[in-house]
């Protein structure tokens, strides 16, 4: 019997989802199923500008040598010390004579060093690679039925700064290595910062937070040889099951984004919306990138230069080719739940029988005019939250809460929402106080609350919204795991050709493996997804198509609410 394509098994799912979704709200722009799905929309790029081959024909940024040329300097101001004072030399160190040694009165040399040795700021663990863009987000629906949150009122605006990452690679490495793409979003909204941090790839590897450390360990450099391993991270997800679905995702030609602009971002969380009477419903975001959704196969990539995707948003908004991105949000009732054949909280799963609606539209207009201080020093927490947007309980996403923003405290300092990139538009009234770096300029003998003389206050319209916990406290994993029918939905919708890439790239790694019960039970997680998927992959890695279905029997045997394909 055939099996019916992703297409349409939402499309069926679509016309049944009344009972699932709110009322539209007014305005909203409802968007066809195959329209929000990367899989369907994605297409293969020609190949980007080849390693070594210098970048002459692209448009130079505003403020650098390149885009200068042979322009010179139309001034050259006096050089000062950090104290504003002039100095007289900056190439050569007080010396006694030609043969004598540095003097350490030299105040500009011993500045200069000291200052050079506190230049970095410690590496982020993950999405060290980044690249920031300033853009502005306009808000295109009336949702107040689904929150009170200030910045989605039709027509208004709202400025943004976007970093867009690799997530396991260091800081130097480049661009186009196989990875998910972080895509965080940051709102100065008139109610403060909202950071909407995700990736290009609408789920994640795991569901609980507490393995988040041991995924990383096992996807970063070996620490005895310094390399990263296939041999370390599929042992690793070989007793992860719930990771198949994100890695079809990340083999597939996803993994390798042809450009920024060309790929969509996702929340990957349910978040808590409020609406102004108190009432609750559960959303996700996505943006879907007007430019569509293009990627580099495996022989482009290995051509490709070293900063192709920096190189490319940069110069296309140096061009005035602003890219942009639709907001789209999906909404599903408490109510609804149990109708679910998967955890609605589990972020290795997509609400692929929920519609989207379009509520706004980002465009990103402007080249950072400093690296470090915007796109380094920028510092996204899923925690930066507004009235009107919650957490929901999504394991990943309340470990989030707390490690992101404890993660910025240590990398930049105690005073990290200080900084330009970071600083809310909106008022910042509160008792923190000191702390590296502090430039809050406070005044008040008042710091601390209550307090009669200088008095602060708490509206009660921002409480957070109250719910009811009735159920048993253990650790133990969720009821509904369901860890391989996404993934092979996702297979089914491909193009033939990205199934033939999916399978080669898959492969490429698998093939490092030594270990032949750790290539085993990988291939039958593949196979359980699709047989047709785990049946190539079987072939490309020779691994005997009894043995997968031996470790399959085990699995099933094991986990009995898992069904085989």
């Amino acid at each position: 019997m055939t099996r019916p394509t992703k297409r349409q098994v939402l499309a069926g799912a679509l016309a049944a989802v009344s009972a699932i979704a709110m009322a539209h709200p007014a305005g909203a722009q409802m968007v066809a199923p195959a329209d929000t799905q990367a899989e369907t929309r994605m297409t293969t790029a020609a190949a980007p500008v080849s390693a070594n081959k210098p970048l002459l024909a692209q448009a130079g940024v505003t403020g650098t040598v390149d885009a200068k040329g042979d322009a010179g300097s139309a001034s050259a101001p006096q050089m000062t010390r950090d104290n504003g004072a002039p100095i007289g030399e900056n190439r050569n160190s007080k010396a006694v004579g030609d043969l004598g040694p540095v003097l350490l009165e030299d105040t500009t040399l011993i500045e200069k060093l000291a200052r050079f040795d506190r230049e970095r700021v410690p590496e982020r663990v993950v999405h060290a690679r980044g690249t920031g863009a300033h853009g502005v987000f306009t808000a295109t629906a009336d949702i107040a039925n689904l929150t009170s949150a200030s910045l989605f009122v039709p027509g208004k605006q709202t400025p943004v700064f976007v970093r867009f990452s690799t997530v396991i690679h260091p800081s130097g490495s480049p661009e186009g290595m196989r990875d998910p793409r972080g895509f965080a979003t940051k709102f100065y909204t008139d109610q403060g910062n909202w950071d909407l941090v995700g990736n290009n790839l609408p789920i994640f590897f795991i569901r609980d937070a507490i393995q988040f450390p041991d995924m990383i360990h096992s996807l970063k450099p070996s620490p005895v040889t310094n390399k990263q391993d296939p041999n370390r991270f599929f042992d690793f997800f070989s007793a992860t099951p719930e990771a198949t679905n994100m890695l079809t995702h990340v083999y597939s030609n996803l993994g390798t984004p042809a450009s920024y602009r060309t790929m969509d971002g996702n929340g990957v969380h349910a978040f808590k919306l409020i609406n102004a009477k108190g009432e609750t419903i559960f959303a996700k975001f996505r943006w879907i990138s007007r430019q569509g959704v293009r990627n580099l196969n495996g022989s482009q990539v290995a051509t490709a230069s070293w900063n192709y995707l920096t190189d490319d948003l940069y110069g296309e908004i140096a061009k005035g080719n602003y890219p942009v991105w639709d907001l789209m949000v999906q909404t599903m009732k408490a109510s609804d739940f149990a109708k679910l054949d998967y955890n609605p909280f589990d972020d290795t799963k997509e609400w692929l029988d929920v519609p989207f609606r379009k509520i706004g539209e980002m465009t990103l207009n402007k080249v950072p005019t400093n690296f470090f201080e915007y796109t380094e020093q920028s510092a996204f927490a899923p925690a930066n939250m507004v009235p009107g947007i919650e957490a929901s309980p999504d394991r990943m996403l309340q470990g989030r809460l707390f490690s992101y923003s404890d993660t910025q405290r240590y990398r930049i300092g105690a005073n990290v929402m200080q900084l330009p990139v970071n600083r809310p538009l909106a008022p910042v009234v509160n008792n923190y106080q000191d702390g590296q770096l502090d430039q809050a300029t406070r005044s008040s003998d008042v710091n601390y609350f209550p307090a009669a003389t200088a008095a602060k206050t708490t509206d009660a319209r921002f409480r957070a919204a109250p719910y009811v916990v009735d159920a048993m406290v253990d650790a133990k994993p969720i009821a509904k795991t369901n860890n391989f029918a996404q993934a092979g939905l996702f297979y089914r919708a491909l193009k033939d050709q990205d199934k033939a890439d999916l399978i080669a790239n898959l492969a490429g790694d698998l093939n490092v493996v030594t270990s032949a019960r750790t290539k085993t039970i990988m291939v039958s997680y593949f196979y359980q997804a699709d047989k047709d998927f785990g049946s190539r992959l079987a072939k490309a890695v020779q691994v005997p198509i009894n043995e997968v279905t031996r470790a399959v029997a085990e699995y099933r045997a094991a986990n009995p609410g898992q069904n085989a394909r």
